[in-house]
């Protein structure tokens, strides 16, 4: 007799699922029964930085994780970090346990009466099977819809004593069938599309996180060198989809209608690839392109598409047509890209460095690969302008714009690129929200190297008070965090870094460790 728990697991290996991350309680005890050898957990202190973890193990990776989750309480605790997995577009299963099936309508202890409402609308597909014969399909169904474009969260809820429960003939057949997700741009329209970018007298590309998601950069910078065009990446970038050494990269475009205008509009055809258009945050109003500018939006998520305010929209696969405009587009040989302008690296202090400091110590000192997890707002600028990214995968940063995914999500991206290093340049106010993902970090030995900007305040909120001139606020200072005692709390290595020469001393032991290393650079917020 098989069981659904034996069948579950039988799927979830034949989909390639076999990475746990989790945070269990009572009710998910009958599901990691026998868990099988197989198979690999990775337990996590506190269901955000769980969450994390997947998130950047499946963006990482390109595999669908399952994420292990206790009941409302422990589902409810992940959705700030489970709202990032949205607009990352990562393929994470969410199993929450449920109490006794026949006893969770009297709403007895950890038992959830709306468990598929939990989650909504953050996940594509929420479900809890109607019964137990149908654990293994909706389990099946969430797996499938997880992994289609647009990729994204899904959720199940499943009562902890349908685990036990025998299946029928008729499962094997779920267990077997494979989806496939075929869609492409039929040919005539590539060929109006190439044709529209042969005619353009000036062509500029924006792209956005699903270009280095596809791994289509390689076929961005051809296109770019093609057309002779600058390449700006879209706001608020999550990925980095271009080279930011290459000749033609423009740099990040602003997130507010003005600044965005007035950059795109020196320009005839604007391509929008793989990005919204477009994510803005701040208030400066104007009109969205200048006269004589035209917008192509070209995306795999037809919700995107959907929303834009403006633009004309072709629903294609990134990478397939990335490459296939690349090959059909006229070489020109008579532009040439404005170089961009790198600020000058600001001064340190006597005990505090510039974030400056920090990303060209980093950038001199870490491998050719290195994989840079930001979360670390303030120091955006700094980062943009210190750090070289040359290879596909080489950025992450939360996507929602909520704190708690960089530090966690750094040791899961350190699990699914195990060739290459990580390090996770985290702010200190930040750093607050996934701190337990150190000892995960500790726990499994994944070398990545933790570099806290401690400047001792919420740099970022200060920016935005002195941006939308908010006066009289409660203190955003964060004094008194002492995070080399707190790593070697939860078992990493650990030391402090007050001047570049510290810094570089520190870094370059980091970097030949095999094990986590958090360093603590004292910097300065202006």
């Amino acid at each position: 007799m098989t069981t659904n728990r034996e069948a579950t697991y039988e799927l979830l290996r034949r989909q390639g699922m076999t990475k746990v991350f989790g945070n269990p309680g009572s009710n998910e005890l009958q599901f990691l029964k026998d868990f099988p050898e197989d198979f690999h957990y990775i337990l996590g202190l506190h269901e955000g930085a769980v969450m994390a973890m997947a998130d950047g193990y499946a963006q990482a990776s390109g595999e669908i994780p399952l994420v292990s989750l206790h009941s409302a309480a422990g589902t409810g605790t992940s959705m700030g970090v489970l709202a990032n997995t949205v607009q990352s577009k990562s393929p994470v299963v969410v199993l929450s346990g449920q109490q006794l099936r026949d006893m969770v309508g009297q709403e007895i202890m950890v038992s959830s009466t709306n468990a598929a409402q939990l989650p909504q609308p953050l996940t594509k597909f929420s479900a809890e099977p109607l019964s137990a014969n149908d654990v293994v399909r909706t389990m099946a169904h969430a797996i499938h819809l997880a992994g289609m474009h647009p990729k994204g969260p899904a959720h199940i809820s499943v009562p902890h004593d349908d685990w036990d429960r025998p299946v029928d003939e008729n499962t094997q057949l779920t267990i077997g069938r494979t989806v496939q997700d075929a869609m492409s741009l039929a040919p005539a329209q590539l060929e109006e599309l190439a044709a529209l970018l042969d005619s353009a007298a000036s062509p500029v590309l924006v792209l956005g996180p699903e270009v280095d998601a596809t791994h289509a950069n390689d076929s961005a910078v051809v296109l770019s060198e093609q057309l002779g065009a600058p390449v700006w990446i879209a706001p608020s970038p999550a990925r980095c989809p271009f080279p930011t050494d290459h000749p033609h990269f423009a740099g990040l475009l602003p997130a507010n209608v003005r600044d965005i205008s007035g950059l795109l509009s020196k320009h005839d055809l604007v391509l929008v690839v793989g990005a919204p258009v477009f994510r803005y945050h701040h208030d400066k109003p104007g009109a969205y392109l200048g006269e004589g500018t035209r917008l192509i939006h070209l995306s795999q998520d037809p919700d995107e598409l959907a929303r834009a305010p403006f633009g004309d929209a072709y629903l294609a696969p990134v990478a397939d047509t990335l490459s296939a405009l690349a090959a059909r587009v006229q070489k020109r040989t008579d532009t040439a890209v404005p170089a961009r302008t790198i600020p000058a690296p600001r001064t340190d202090r006597p005990d505090r460095m510039h974030p400056d400091t920090v990303f060209r110590a980093i950038q001199d000192l870490g491998p050719e690969d290195l994989i840079h997890v930001v979360e670390s707002t303030s120091t955006a600028e700094s980062f943009w302008s210190h750090v070289k990214l040359r290879s596909q995968g080489s950025f992450y940063s939360a996507a929602a714009g909520g704190l708690g995914f960089g530090l966690p999500a750094a040791v899961g991206i350190q699990l699914a690129q195990p060739e290459r290093r990580v390090v996770a340049e985290i702010g200190d106010g930040s750093a607050n929200f996934g701190i337990t993902g150190l000892w995960s970090a500790a726990r499994h030995q994944l070398p990545v190297v933790f570099v806290i900007f401690r400047n001792e305040t919420y740099g970022a909120l200060v920016n935005f008070g002195r941006r939308l001139d908010t006066l009289g606020t409660p203190s955003f200072e964060l004094p008194g965090i002492d995070f080399v005692a707190i790593a070697k709390g939860y078992g990493v290595r650990a030391e402090s870094a007050t001047t570049e020469a510290e810094l570089r001393d520190a870094l370059a032991r980091a970097f030949s460790a095999h094990e986590p290393v958090l360093i603590e650079a004292f910097t300065y917020f202006e």
